[in-house]
């Protein structure tokens, strides 16, 4: 049993270290480089400002999705086309929102979602507060009997 155990062990070890170089082969197809290294590092520069819509947290650049590639090929055809870069993002601006930008630019909707925690955490504040504030009603005396009764409690035992 063991010896399964260690042969099943081997050989996901010989797969996994397999699968590695692979997974380098999915980002950097030679094919989708240009054959101008200058425009080609433009390119990279655009495609690293520009969110993967897959995986949403890499660049286009770092990305191995289908459409990833898809955009980087996009931005090679704009390139290569001559636009700017002010114009190639403008595109893809206009044709997936903002959301597309790694750094949305800073206006009254970002500005919003940055504030957001600091509003909550102020309303919160706020509402604990006044919640406190509104409980803080001073105790009202012991009557004699429960005056008695704390007496008898609090008396040593015999």
């Amino acid at each position: 049993m063991r010896t399964l155990r260690r042969a099943m062990a081997g050989l996901v070890l010989a797969l996994s270290l397999l699968a590695v170089p692979l997974a380098g082969l999915a980002v950097d197809d030679p094919a989708e480089m240009m054959t101008n290294p200058a425009q080609e590092a433009r390119a990279e520069a655009i495609g690293a400002q520009l969110r993967c819509l897959v995986c949403q947290n890499e660049s286009i650049e770092d990305s191995g999705a289908d459409l990833a590639r898809d955009l980087r090929h996009v931005v090679r055809v704009h390139v290569a086309a001559g636009e700017s870069n002010r114009q190639i993002i403008a595109w893809m601006v206009q044709r997936y929102g903002n959301f597309i930008r790694l750094r949305p630019p800073l206006n009254a909707v970002t500005l919003l979602l940055w504030a957001m925690p600091v509003l909550a955490l102020l309303v919160g504040a706020f509402a604990a507060t006044s919640n406190w504030r509104s409980r803080r009603v001073a105790a009202a005396p012991l009557s004699d009997a429960e005056q008695r009764r704390l007496a008898d409690l609090m008396e040593p035992t015999r």
